[in-house]
C-alpha cells in the first residue's frame, strides 16, 4: 500500500484528489496539508511514501526540496494547473521526481504516484519535451526582482524604492536584463521572460 500526502491549498481540489486516489487500488491517502509549512510535519507524522504537492502551495516556495531533505523516504510529485516549461525544468533540477498537470486523467496520476514511490521519474511526455526545449533562465534572482517590478509598470525610481536599491543599480540591472534577453526595451524583456516562464 502506497501512503500518500496531498498538499493542496484549494479545499475542493484537495477533496477531488482524495476521492480520486481513494478509488485506486494500492493507494491510500494518509495526510493532507493546505500550506507549505504543514507539509514536512504531515509527511513525517503519517510516514507518507509520496507527497502530491501543488506547485502554487502558499508559503515556502521550495516545499518539495525541504520535504526531500527532511523526510528522505517520501518522494515528491508536483502538480500545476498551468505548468510552463521553465517550472518543469526548475522543479526537476530540484528534489521532485514527478511533475504533472492537474489536467491529467486520474489513472495517469495514479501511475505517476506508483512510479515516484518506486523511485522513478514521472513526467508527462509533452511537459518533458517542452522542458528540454526551453531556454535556461540567464537572469539572476535580483534581476528577476527588478523585472517583476518593471512588469507592473514601475519607473526606475519606484523600483529602487521598492527593492532598496539605488536608481543607478536598477538601471544597471535593467541594462543587463535587456542584454541577456536580447530585448529592445524593458517591456520587451518582460514579454520575453514571461513567454519563457522565467517570471
Amino acid at each position: 500500500m502506497i501512503r500518500i500526502l496531498i498538499a493542496e491549498h484549494l479545499p475542493l481540489v484537495r477533496r477531488g484528489l482524495l476521492v480520486t486516489l481513494a478509488a485506486e487500488p494500492g493507494l491510500r491517502v494518509v495526510a493532507e496539508a493546505g500550506h507549505a509549512q504543514e507539509v514536512v510535519n504531515a509527511a513525517r507524522a503519517a510516514a507518507a511514501d509520496v507527497a502530491v504537492v501543488d506547485l502554487d502551495l502558499p508559503g515556502e516556495p521550495a516545499a518539495a526540496d525541504s520535504l526531500a531533505e527532511q523526510v528522505p523516504g517520501c518522494g515528491v510529485l508536483l502538480l500545476s494547473a498551468a505548468p510552463n516549461p521553465a517550472q518543469v525544468r526548475e522543479a526537476l533540477a530540484g528534489a521532485a521526481l514527478g511533475f504533472m498537470s492537474l489536467c491529467v486523467p486520474p489513472e495517469r496520476l495514479a501511475e505517476g504516484i506508483r512510479q515516484v514511490a518506486a523511485g522513478r521519474r514521472a513526467i508527462e511526455a509533452e511537459l518533458a519535451v517542452a522542458a528540454l526545449q526551453c531556454a535556461t533562465n540567464p537572469l539572476t534572482r535580483r534581476e528577476l526582482d527588478v523585472l517583476r517590478a518593471a512588469a507592473g509598470g514601475a519607473r526606475s525610481t519606484e523600483i529602487a524604492d521598492e527593492l532598496f536599491l539605488s536608481v543607478g543599480t536598477v538601471r544597471n540591472h535593467l541594462s543587463r536584463i535587456m542584454c541577456k534577453t536580447g530585448a529592445r526595451n524593458r517591456l520587451d524583456a518582460v514579454r520575453i521572460a514571461s513567454d519563457s516562464g522565467w517570471l
